[in-house]
């Protein structure tokens, strides 16, 4: 309930605030900006209620799981006892009846015995060396055997076994009773970094106590195929899913081949809790410290305390700073759903270590008709991915008013380390060789999730380095894609269109005016005719080269950065994002050619 809750506060009443009639926003001004921080709040708390009931189900599943192994041996040892004829009470006594050979005269009588957890029937003689315990064990099994009435023997055994159970169950209250008291929220209205922190703790406290009752869910498969990862999750019960989803989040979110929805759920839990967590940790840092001392006229040395704090904290500064930036990004594409119908965002990946990754759609691709995949080039990062977001976010407004009665989803993907300097790393091939992998399996996910009915018309879009990646990804393996563009490629690894997996005459090429990097990249990632690197005494191939066979399609912008130019306020597109946009739709004689 608390998950429907927020989903529709956050994408029918916040997105429906947001509409526009002719351009105009149907609702504006302090009053409505007031209404949407409200009903923001709204569904932070829907949120995080949503993960916290989560954890109480898990744990109350566990705590049921193992009280049920309690109550299976105790159902067990009612069952023997009443088979025995023996009365058990509700102390956990067994009452047993007179029997066994006459002593002067007279059957022995029955009686009551009740049982210890301890009791461990074995049958094996006392063993001196043992501790009390078991001492005390072979007394008792001594003295069953001895008992004149031998109901008694089997009515004491009857009654550990109860006994067992009874303290089985008693441990596993007391295990889970404080887990589940630790559970409870903050009687406030306002959920704060540290209640998303201490939801992070109290995933991680669930985890350990339901091991066992996790471990008898079944784990995706090890290095499974997307397809692997689909029929996995398809296998699982409803409860199963839930289960595994709140325990694992940042797991789960991970997996191609999962339902977009599942993966969005997942991840949203995980950028709530490490962007709480990164921001506690940035705030904690100390304020940076004076930075230098006069020594003098026209002299300065830096102090100690400032080189003390710049070798403890500052590295560790600018990275929590790099992360926070890219998951306040990540929020604000959130935010903006329903802004001049920018539909629901979903968070397919992401992670906030090193130098980060975050997967970002507009409109699910399980339900779009044409769906594209956006890979950015040199410098790419968390920290500088809110416009990586909003070139996705252009290129939806472009894309959904050419396909009427049909949807759309572009896909930012920074889900591999992009090279950081233009001279020391754009240069190399390797980061795009060892993302390559990765944004194949990406894109087969997407086929294997996807439930239009058909194949999604799937679109790659590689920006500078970022083709270089989808050229390695065709040329290493199957690209599960209908069309590739490229816009400002130094290059892709092969000489020839034909060398790319997809249809003949389905790819796609931008050079803008004044854009240096096809040039500057020619000679370290173009290719030959051969389909390989380039290893000929003859200049190396590029998408720009006519020899090359892409279709060159006309840009209206100049540099290396403008492809995806769009005026949100009046809804006018560049011819560059434009002819992309008649690409990424199926449209493709609309497209723009050069002469």
């Amino acid at each position: 309930m608390a998950s429907q809750a927020k989903d529709d506060v956050e994408n029918q009443i916040i997105a429906g605030m947001r509409q526009t009639v002719d351009g105009q926003a149907v609702l504006e001004g302090e009053a409505a900006e007031a209404a949407v921080a409200q009903l923001r709040k709204l569904a932070t708390n829907f949120h995080y209620t949503q993960v916290e009931c989560a954890l109480i189900a898990t744990a109350l599943n566990s705590l049921a799981y193992e009280l049920r192994a309690a109550k299976d041996k105790l159902d067990a040892a009612v069952e023997d006892a009443e088979a025995e004829k023996f009365t058990v009470g509700a102390d956990g006594s067994v009452s047993y009846p007179a029997g066994g050979d006459e002593v002067d005269g007279k059957v022995p009588e029955g009686g009551t015995v009740t049982g210890s957890a301890k009791g461990k029937p074995t049958n094996q003689p006392i063993d001196p060396t043992g501790d009390a315990n078991d001492a005390a064990d072979a007394l008792e099994r001594q003295a069953a055997n001895i008992h004149p009435n031998p109901n008694f023997g089997r009515a004491v055994a009857v009654a550990n076994r109860i006994a067992q159970a009874v303290h089985d169950a008693t441990q596993t209250d007391e295990k889970w009773a404080p887990k589940l008291r630790k559970l409870k929220a903050d009687d406030d209205l306002r959920v704060s970094r540290y209640d998303w922190t201490d939801a992070q703790s109290d995933t991680s406290g669930v985890r350990s106590g339901a091991k066992d009752y996790l471990d008898d869910i079944k784990n995706p498969p090890k290095d499974g195929s997307p397809k692997d990862n689909a029929k996995w999750w398809k296998g699982l019960s409803g409860q199963e899913k839930a289960d595994y989803a709140a325990m694992y989040p940042a797991g789960l979110g991970k997996l191609d081949g999962i339902p977009a929805d599942v993966r969005d759920e997942a991840n949203r839990i995980d950028l709530a809790e490490k962007r709480a967590d990164y921001q506690i940790r940035l705030d904690a840092i100390p304020k940076e410290p004076t930075k230098f001392r006069d020594l003098g006229p026209n002299a300065t040395a830096y102090t100690q305390e400032w080189l003390d704090w710049h070798h403890k904290y500052e590295g560790e500064k600018k990275r929590l700073e790099g992360a926070v930036k890219g998951m306040n990004a990540i929020q604000d594409r959130f935010d903006q759903t329903g802004r001049k119908g920018l539909p629901e965002a979903y968070l397919l990946g992401f992670s906030p270590e090193g130098r980060g990754r975050a997967i970002v759609a507009n409109g699910n691709p399980d339900t779009a008709d044409h769906t594209a995949v956006y890979v950015p080039g040199t410098t790419s990062n968390l920290s500088k991915i809110h416009g990586d977001i909003n070139r996705m976010t252009n290129l939806w407004h472009a894309s959904e008013p050419l396909a009427p009665g049909q949807k759309v989803s572009t896909i930012t993907w920074l889900g591999y380390d992009a090279p950081q300097n233009i001279v020391t790393d754009a240069t190399r091939p390797g980061y795009a060789n060892t993302g390559a992998p990765a944004f194949n399996q990406f894109v087969d996910g997407l086929n294997a999730s996807n439930e239009s009915g058909t194949d999604s018309h799937v679109t790659a879009i590689g920006h500078s380095y970022g083709s270089t990646l989808i050229g390695s990804a065709a040329r290493q393996g199957d690209l599960n894609a209908d069309d590739i563009i490229f816009a400002g490629s130094p290059g892709v690894q092969v000489g020839s269109a034909e060398d790319l997996d997809v249809p003949k005459g389905h790819v796609w090429n931008e050079y803008a005016d004044g854009d240096p990097v096809p040039e500057l990249g020619r000679a370290f990632h173009g290719g030959d005719k051969s389909g390989r690197f380039w290893h000929d005494a003859d200049m190396p191939i590029i998408p720009a080269d006519a020899e090359f066979g892409a279709h060159q399609m006309t840009t209206d912008t100049e540099g290396h950065s403008g492809y995806w130019d769009y005026d949100l306020d009046h809804e006018d597109s560049s011819q560059s994002l434009l002819n992309q946009a008649n690409v990424v739709v199926g449209r493709h004689d609309k497209a723009q050619i050069s002469d």
